[in-house]
């Protein structure tokens, strides 16, 4: 099967960590071990990853040049996508003993220039922050912030990803017996100009609806939403909280997630599993079992197997 695996957050950083590589390398290494049980299964296997850290991370760094030296946040994300895909693909090709090929492709997204998210930042990147502090920083930067649980975060536009310009390159490697890693980060958002040219925009887009997209473009079978939660939970964090291990378009609509944690995610299952894909949510050591329909949350069209 051809499977896309969207590695959460928690894959390289877990909250409270800091953004150091060693600290992202040993994670990663968790995750290329958990990856490569799929690929020695016998399935084609592409990866996406977020990038909300590394990306608000390197726009600090900026903030220390002066204004007009500063990168804008879609050459950030080309960055971190090299950066990220670099520690993945190393760590992969050890986990497969290098038996196989393996590549990271910087990956344009584009977006509508007239996206209502333009106007309504909801997206999270860099470091967590206690409120004063946030506030403090939001003044001095012109930043826009919001709550991230108990701490306080940078908010920036998270467009909706419309289509993947770069599908020929993808396919031609997956053609070729390759394991991509691609989209990092929802991909590098774009514009497209009247005459057709391409430029780049201030954005980050959401991981998992980039991914829900690639894996419907890609004709994929499964989409793999990977976190650090064994499945989808009705009543999470509550004496009540019951796992749903197997959900329908029609019964994921029916629950109300909260945006900042699960809620993405499910979306993006939804999105895939109405082509008819099959999308899996759970936790990233159980890839396989997932895969499987031997863990986590399967969403699925009604009447499918």
């Amino acid at each position: 099967m051809r499977v896309v695996a969207a590695l959460g957050g928690n894959a390289l950083l877990r909250r409270g960590e800091p953004l150091t590589a060693e600290a992202q390398r040993a994670n990663v290494k968790t995750a290329a071990e958990s990856l490569a049980r799929i690929v020695r299964a016998g399935h084609q296997l592409v990866i996406t990853h977020g990038n909300g850290p590394q990306v608000g991370l390197l726009a600090l760094q900026g903030a220390a040049y002066k204004p007009d030296e500063a990168y804008p946040l879609d050459v950030l994300g080309a960055e971190t996508e090299g950066m990220i895909g670099y520690i993945i693909e190393q760590e992969l090709e050890n986990a497969l003993g290098h038996d196989r090929p393996v590549a990271t492709l910087l990956t344009q997204v584009r977006v509508d220039r007239d996206d209502p998210a333009f106007r309504n930042p909801t997206k999270f990147v860099g470091p967590v922050y206690e409120k004063a502090e946030a506030e403090a920083r939001a003044e001095a930067a012109g930043w826009q912030i919001a709550r991230d649980g108990d701490k306080w975060r940078r908010v920036v536009p998270s467009p909706k990803p419309l289509e993947i310009p770069d599908m020929r390159v993808l396919k031609l490697l997956l053609d070729q017996g390759v394991v991509v890693i691609c989209a990092g980060g929802g991909g590098i958002p774009m514009l497209r100009r009247d005459d057709g040219s391409m430029v780049g925009v201030e954005a980050v887009i959401d991981k998992d609806a980039a991914s829900a997209l690639l894996a419907t473009e890609l004709d994929a079978d499964v989409l793999l939403l990977l976190t650090d939660v064994d499945a989808v939970y009705r009543d999470f964090g509550k004496d009540t909280a019951t796992p749903l291990h197997r959900l329908t378009i029609a019964e994921a609509d029916s629950l109300n997630l909260p945006a900042g944690s699960m809620g993405p995610k499910l979306a993006a299952a939804r999105a895939f599993a109405e082509g008819g894909g099959i999308s899996g949510i759970g936790r990233l050591e159980d890839a396989l079992a997932i895969l499987e329909g031997k863990a986590g949350t399967r969403v699925v069209r009604a009447g499918a197997a």
